[in-house]
């Protein structure tokens, strides 16, 4: 590489002091180096840095690290300091700075905490767009349909049933059938059946008088009455057991209910919503959940794909939630790495688009520079499964990792020993080639840009 073609880096330490420190940088970037803060600041935009390392002396200097940080927004900023104390630490971090760095004692690390960005650079900017209030993102064929189905049906008060598996955004379908009915004035009443006890959910829902029970020490009118005129939202109905199922099939037919303790019958007008991750059907077969239920709630049914059938989705939600974690933390984030956006594609999300929220809201804090980068994703607590697709692993793959991801690595794995040759994989596999097929459009892999191959494969 041509020094034309390497990243610059604007060094600023005291004379002499950072030798060895400036020689390991100049190996990848080309580092210019200046003394006085009057040509720092000079220098800061006369071209485009990579990264910036400051020395700051005195209170005078702290106060210069904020004026750096702004004029190089996309850059990496790296301050040291002679004695930082926690103030100063907390003055750092507010100010935009990837480290505060005791110098010159801790002066070999410069070069390490800059060494996951000099490679990568902001590919995919971030539009500054926030997702919509319903938080719905995406245009694969599979969420289209869903689409479809959602405008026909929200203005009814037909009950819907949305499927799908944990984190693809089922409440966000039942708030945004809510906000796109005449309902939307009144209250969206969300209930986790999965998360409260038989008894207590029963209470929960149709509301309890005082004394009906120990504790009840009050009046409550239960979350169908608070829903009256709006909409009901029970999430893992698969979870509430069959006493409370008979007495909301009951609501249902009649429009009525019975608070505990109470005798007196209560009309309620709640449209209602309800969500699993799991087979009804197969819950009725097993004797867990009333068929006649079933076909009371599944008048309309929403499929919500897993986000490893709708890749083409995972940019354009990952800008999204970029953009709205960059607002929300107040980070000025402009753009993905290359690097970044292939480490995301290289996971198999088991926990789909709520785990793809989460990581990006820590990558958001962690970010340096304007720009997410492989290294915020892959910090420290991240879960191992994280690591880029194509990465040697020292034991083949961690003890964290689902079936579904060991199963997508390996079909990458003989993909590309095969070179994308679909019938040639199915055979090492031991599967008919429609399985194959099937396994690939689930997992979102494309057979022919397989992952490269891994240390120990030869392709003999």
């Amino acid at each position: 590489m041509s020094d034309s073609e390497k990243v610059r880096v604007l060094v600023h330490l005291p004379h002499g002091a950072a030798a060895e420190v400036v020689d390991r940088l100049r190996v990848g970037a080309r580092v210019v180096t200046v003394e006085r803060t009057a040509e720092l600041l000079e220098r800061l935009a006369s071209e485009a840095w990579r990264a910036v390392v400051v020395s700051l002396e005195d209170e005078d200097d702290m106060r210069l690290l904020p004026r750096v940080v702004e004029a190089v927004p996309s850059a990496v900023v790296v301050a040291v300091h002679p004695q930082p104390g926690f103030d100063d630490v907390l003055a750092a971090e507010a100010a935009g700075a990837a480290v505060l760095l005791r110098f010159p004692e801790e002066a070999a690390r410069i070069p390490d905490v800059l060494a996951p960005y000099m490679e990568e650079s902001g590919d995919h900017p971030v539009s500054g767009e926030t997702p919509p209030d319903d938080g719905m993102v995406g245009s694969s064929a599979a969420l289209l349909e869903a689409y479809r189905t959602l405008v026909r049906v929200a203005p009814a008060v037909t009950p819907v049933l949305v499927e799908g598996e944990s984190g693809t955004g089922k409440e966000l379908v039942a708030r945004a059938l809510h906000t796109r009915s005449p309902r939307a004035g009144a209250p969206f009443v969300p209930v986790n059946c999965a998360a409260l006890p038989e008894g207590l959910l029963e209470a929960e829902l149709f509301g309890y008088e005082k004394g009906a029970f120990t504790g009840a020490v009050g009046r409550s009118e239960g979350r169908f009455g608070r829903a009256h005129g709006g909409t009901l939202f029970l999430d893992e109905i698969g979870e509430m057991g069959l006493g409370v199922q008979a007495k909301l099939l009951r609501a249902l037919e009649s429009g009525e209910i019975e608070r505990l303790g109470s005798g007196d019958v209560v009309r309620v007008d709640a449209r209602i919503v309800v969500a699993t991750n799991r087979s009804l059907e197969e819950r009725v077969a097993e004797g867990a959940f009333r068929e006649d239920l079933l076909y009371r709630l599944a008048v309309v049914r929403v499929s919500l794909p897993p986000l490893r059938r709708r890749p083409e989705d995972l940019l354009p939600l990952a800008e999204a939630f970029v953009a709205r974690f960059a607002e929300q933390h107040g980070r000025p984030i402009a753009a993905l790495s290359r690097e970044a956006v292939a480490m995301l594609r290289g996971r198999t999300w088991p926990g789909n688009v709520r785990e793809l929220r989460n990581v990006l809201d820590r990558a958001v804090l962690l970010a340096r520079g304007g720009v997410v980068r492989s290294v915020d994703l892959a910090h420290e607590g991240t879960t191992p499964s994280l690591a880029p697709s194509g990465g040697p692993l020292s034991e083949g793959y961690p003890a964290t990792w689902s079936l579904q991801e060991v199963e997508a690595r390996h079909i990458r794995r003989v993909l590309a020993r095969t070179g994308g040759h679909m019938g040639e994989a199915a055979s090492i596999l031991g599967v008919h080639r429609n399985t194959m097929t099937t396994k690939v459009r689930e997992y979102g892999i494309d057979p022919q840009a397989p992952m490269a191959r891994e240390s120990g494969d030869t392709g003999s």
